[in-house]
């Protein structure tokens, strides 16, 4: 074990921008990562390692084989054993480093959940695949004052952007509304690069080591857009706008919470989500069994599954269910309602 505290940063605080002072700063910072998917297991990663004292990673999804090819902290043990993402995530970064404290959340990140599980964090950093849930964590995130980084990428390029309530513009300046369903490119329909993931997500990670040292003079002014392919990087300046119905007139919509349950199509997936608004508390091993009847059933203390007339079912404790093997909401709800129960 090394003699100081410090001296696994040893390569890092000799850096004049960083220091043992800034090593100090990282070590009683508190970030949220929400979603450890792409972009999210290399913030991860690159925080846990830089010896950021708290990380909470927040996940709703579990490890699949086709995640390898870009989801930097995850096996195919992970897959095997069919573990959600967040629960994977921890137990890696934990091995990584022993001194920071890491959290894996296993849930699904709505309106009626959004500012408890980012209470307490200096910095939120965004490892979502789809803009529904930037814009809760951009309200969430804009009404509470705390700092968070928009980060995306697929096909070869990426984004990322730097928010701070009351100083630069939020994600709704920037992007009024999400884009229509279906106009904007997707994982499942454009594809994505491995590096270009990585590339991106680490300019964001260094984003949020800035913030985290002080070092707010070298912060990244705007929306940076990389792509890997062209070698291309441009760097767009963006205004505050008081019309802004987020960070200008306080709206904060996308906060509001509808009773019930809600469904969401998973990019690149061929499945449906249905989270449900007032999560519940299942007993898993009561539901396995009773499942057993309809089709084959797997299951660990995380999650049950049940492959059932050419569906998997992958239900958690809240109630939370991922649909695989359709696409249609209405048909997932009847599928939840027939083998889950609404």
């Amino acid at each position: 074990m090394p003699d100081s505290p410090f001296d696994r940063y040893a390569r890092q605080t000799v850096l004049p921008m960083i220091g043992a002072d800034g090593q100090q700063r990282l070590s009683e910072s508190r970030v949220a990562v929400v979603g450890c998917g792409a972009t999210g297991t290399v913030i991860a990663n690159h925080l846990a390692r830089a010896g950021v004292g708290t990380l909470r990673i927040i996940d709703r999804d579990f490890v699949e084989l086709n995640n390898l090819q870009r989801q930097l902290l995850f096996d195919e043990q992970d897959v095997r054993d069919g573990v959600p993402k967040a629960v994977a995530a921890e137990r890696r970064l934990r091995s990584v480093n022993s001194e920071i404290q890491v959290e894996g959340v296993v849930t699904d990140v709505h309106a009626g959940n959004i500012e408890e599980l980012i209470a307490g964090s200096d910095l939120v950093m965004d490892g979502t695949d789809n803009f529904e849930t930037r814009y809760v964590v951009n309200d969430a995130c804009v009404k509470l004052g705390k700092p968070w980084v928009y980060c995306g990428a697929v096909a070869t390029y990426g984004m990322m952007l730097l928010i701070r309530p009351g100083e630069t513009p939020c994600l709704r300046c920037a992007f009024s509304a999400p884009p229509p369903p279906g106009s904007a490119a997707t994982c499942d329909t454009a594809g994505v690069l491995g590096p270009a993931v990585s590339v991106v997500a680490s300019v964001a990670a260094t984003e949020a080591l800035k913030w985290l040292v002080g070092a707010r003079d070298a912060l990244a002014d705007g929306l940076l857009h990389v792509d890997v392919w062209d070698l291309s990087w441009r760097s767009f300046r963006l205004q505050r706008k008081d019309d802004c119905l987020c960070c200008g007139q306080r709206r904060f919509d996308y906060l509001e919470t509808a009773a019930g349950s809600h469904a969401t199509s998973l990019c690149g997936r061929n499945a449906v989500q249905i989270t449900l608004t007032r999560p519940a508390r299942l007993n898993l091993p009561e539901l396995a069994a009773r499942l057993r009847a309809a089709g084959a059933v797997t299951a660990n203390p995380f999650l049950v599954k049940l492959e059932v007339d050419g569906y998997s079912l992958t239900v958690f404790p809240d109630g939370r269910a991922i649909i695989q093997g359709v696409t249609d909401e209405a048909a997932a709800r009847s599928l939840y309602a027939r083998y889950v129960g609404m």
